[in-house]
């Protein structure tokens, strides 16, 4: 009852017209960042982080909590609109929201995310709200093997998920795999595979291949495919008649994909925001893969799949809840975004533990409700009022749009690593990934391999050190037999089970 009385007391605060006020301009800057390809919410926090210090703990809170929830949201703006993610974590929706955006359905796609995102991320809090303690005693007990399983599990289904190029998808993930082990050894202080260069022991920052995969790979392609044609599309862009309530998804399409869909991904992205450093990326991966085994439309996806944007960004957002778990109850950041807002604790002295729910929940309750309201109410609004000028962003002319994006990506792979290397890098995965998509080869899965490769293997090592180098540590963990199991069903169902059609 006293956490209840002192959530509701979270929500009074937010009626503070200061407290509000830093809620809904860290909402406006974290919708910023978030859509612009390399200024991530990570960014966002870690460049108003000084701002901490002169101001109390209960707003800078606040506008860390909406910051984050609007950042994993609006990644979804340019994925659908340009073929760009703004975040990896919306990888899966751009592969979805572009083929809608290109059918003339782009105001329809922007819906279906912010209806998920708003959903996924309202549950996320209700959940981290309501069983923080006992969320954090439960993902105690998903030991190594099993963390090596689940990190198995989301490589092997998405690679599955295209079946037409299962091959190429194992050599785009393999490869993936291999940039990622440059640079320090994820176990020990030695550096590894840097060519005895100096540049490359710190490894490879993830916001150059982010970039260099599909902003610049983006840019090339659109500059090959640039004709009269394109001309003509602009010319009927510009006249194009948006109106707000397009974004309004219809009742129709929502009961198709259906409540139970967002309510489950909701939930696979909460649980996977509490595991650290799993992050929003392998939940919008593990949310899709899973609505796709189970889709009475399997083709529809990658094609232009409502049900695809749906799952991706209810996981997604569902687990910045998630991702909270952890940090407060433990002091392990779940993502990138959490590790910051770790430091605003720190800086206005607040521990991380369990004694922080009963000694400072008058502090964080706010922070709570924010994450809430951002959901539920700003993202929807945002859509809203700003929906029409987002969907314009293709009646800007194509070489000033590409040329902008192009110069923000690269100042923006810049700013997020501080290493002109590090720039460098970004154009010459640009490159790489262009050649990829002309032979079909999948970026997603590079990006993705490149993402869990040092958790598939230090969690691999970490198993097998623990067994003394006996693999039979994965068949006598339940958690770990739990994952791989799951790995064999979703790979018969994606590959061999007749996909179900209507009557």
């Amino acid at each position: 009852m006293d956490m209840f009385l002192t959530l509701s007391g979270g929500f009074a605060a937010l009626m503070n017209w200061t407290v509000l006020a830093f809620m809904i301009s860290g909402f406006l800057i974290g919708t910023f960042f978030g859509a612009m390809p390399g200024l991530t919410s990570v960014l966002a926090i870690a460049l108003l982080l000084p701002i901490t210090y002169t101001i109390d703990v209960v707003p800078a809170l606040v506008m860390c909590a909406s910051i984050f929830m609007a950042g994993m949201y609006s990644g979804s703006i340019t994925a659908t609109t340009i073929n760009i993610p703004g975040a990896p974590s919306s990888m899966m929706t751009a592969v979805e929201g572009n083929k809608l955006m290109k059918r003339g359905f782009g105001a329809n796609a922007l819906g279906h995310a912010a209806l998920g995102s708003m959903i996924g991320g309202s549950v996320g809090a209700v959940l981290l709200m309501a069983f923080m303690p006992l969320a954090a005693e439960l993902s105690l007990l998903i030991r190594t093997p099993g963390k090596f399983a689940l990190v198995l599990f989301a490589l092997v289904v998405i690679i599955v998920v295209d079946k037409g190029n299962i091959w190429k998808g194992i050599v785009a993930t393999l490869l993936g795999i291999m940039l990622a082990t440059i640079g320090i050894d994820v176990l020990q202080p030695i550096p590894r595979f840097n060519f005895g260069t100096e540049t490359l022991v710190e490894g490879i920052d993830i916001m150059p291949l982010v970039i260099g995969a599909f902003a610049v790979s983006e840019v090339l392609i659109q500059a090959q495919s640039w004709n009269g044609a394109l001309d003509r599309t602009l010319a009927q862009a510009k006249g194009l008649k948006i109106r707000r309530r397009d974004f309004i998804p219809p009742w129709s399409e929502v009961r198709e994909i259906g409540f139970f869909t967002y309510i489950r991904s909701a939930f696979i992205g909460y649980g996977i925001g509490i595991l650290p450093g799993a992050g929003g990326s392998m939940a919008a991966f593990v949310s899709y893969a899973v609505a796709r085994s189970g889709s009475k439309k399997p083709d529809e996806y990658g094609q232009g799949s409502r049900e695809g944007i749906a799952a991706a960004e209810s996981a997604n957002n569902s687990m910045c809840g998630g991702a909270f778990v952890p940090m407060l109850m433990f002091g392990i950041p779940g993502d990138p975004t959490t590790a910051i807002v770790l430091g605003v604790l720190v800086i206005n002295g607040l521990q991380p533990g369990p004694r922080l729910l009963e000694n400072q929940a008058d502090l964080l309750a706010p922070m709570l409700a924010s994450l809430f309201i951002s959901a539920l109410v700003l993202i929807p609004l945002t859509l809203y009022l700003l929906g029409p000028y987002f969907v314009r962003i293709v009646s800007i002319p194509k070489g000033l749009l590409y040329s902008a994006i192009a110069v923000v990506a690269l100042v923006g792979s810049y700013v997020a690593t501080y290493s002109v290397f590090q720039m460098f890098l970004a154009l010459i995965f640009g490159v790489l990934a262009y050649f990829m998509r002309r032979q079909n080869y999948s970026t997603v899965s590079l990006l993705l391999g490149f993402i869990l490769g040092p958790d598939l293997e230090q969690y691999l090592r970490r198993a097998l050190s623990l067994n003394d180098g006996n693999p039979m540590i994965f068949l006598t963990n339940f958690d770990s037999l739990f994952f791989l199991g799951l790995t064999v069903v979703a790979i018969y169902m994606i590959l061999f089970r007749k996909p179900r059609r209507r009557a």
